[in-house]
């Protein structure tokens, strides 16, 4: 593993192609790493599915992405603050997988764990449950949700040492974390990178063997 995994800016755009699956963190944008949904809009990117919590809005998070039809598909917990997302789901343009919230967190902690799924009564006796498999435990009926893994996950974090470990801002930490357990590659933008050995241990919230690349915010 290297030590020093801060690349620069023109190393992250080879990382990305067409149609691959990208987990993003954020909620209503705040957590998702702006200068890398920037460089997936500059590289022409298309045919991406996106996993994240929701859309955000039409100039903010992953909202540009959806905006200029970089995206063909997204698993979301929401679409409700981006209308350009409901105005091409209506349109057949972009295929919409709505998840229960937390339903949508397990899934990607499944992922990351390398589980067969999990088992929610969230959803049963909805249209959630459609094409799904339904399982009785102790009379109580679960749905059995499939876990959900991505090429590329996306995060963004306040503070970095040079090997990759990583601190959140408040809010912000969202679902970055679990992002991290579930990608084939983790990228993560940054505010600070530091020697490795100035953030104490307890302060680490993703730690370092989880993430492959960091990059340090662009100043606009």
């Amino acid at each position: 593993m290297a030590l020093d995994k801060q690349v620069d800016w023109s190393d992250v755009g080879p990382l990305f192609r067409d149609g691959i699956s990208v987990m993003f963190g954020g909620f209503m944008g705040v957590g998702t790493p702006d200068g890398l949904v920037s460089v997936l809009r500059e590289r022409g990117t298309k045919n991406l599915t996106l996993i994240g919590n929701d859309t955000a809005a039409p100039e903010t998070g992953v909202g540009p992405l959806i905006s200029d039809g970089h995206v063909s598909k997204v698993v979301v917990s929401h679409i409700g603050t981006n209308p350009v997302t409901g105005k091409k789901m209506i349109a057949g343009e972009l295929d919409v997988d709505l998840v229960p919230q937390g339903t949508l967190a397990e899934r990607i902690r499944c992922g990351g764990a390398g589980l067969g799924g999990v088992l929610t009564p969230t959803g049963v006796g909805t249209v959630v449950e459609e094409g799904k498999a339904k399982m009785v435990v102790d009379g109580k009926t679960f749905l059995v949700e499939l876990p959900l893994r991505a090429d590329v996950a996306i995060l963004k974090a306040k503070r970095a040492d040079r090997a990759g470990n990583l601190v959140y801002e408040r809010a912000a930490r969202n679902f970055n974390p679990i992002m991290a357990l579930a990608a084939d590659l983790v990228i993560a933008e940054v505010d600070e990178i530091v020697e490795i050995g100035e953030i104490d241990p307890d302060h680490v919230m993703t730690p370092a063997a989880l993430v492959d690349k960091i990059v340090l915010t662009r100043r606009l």
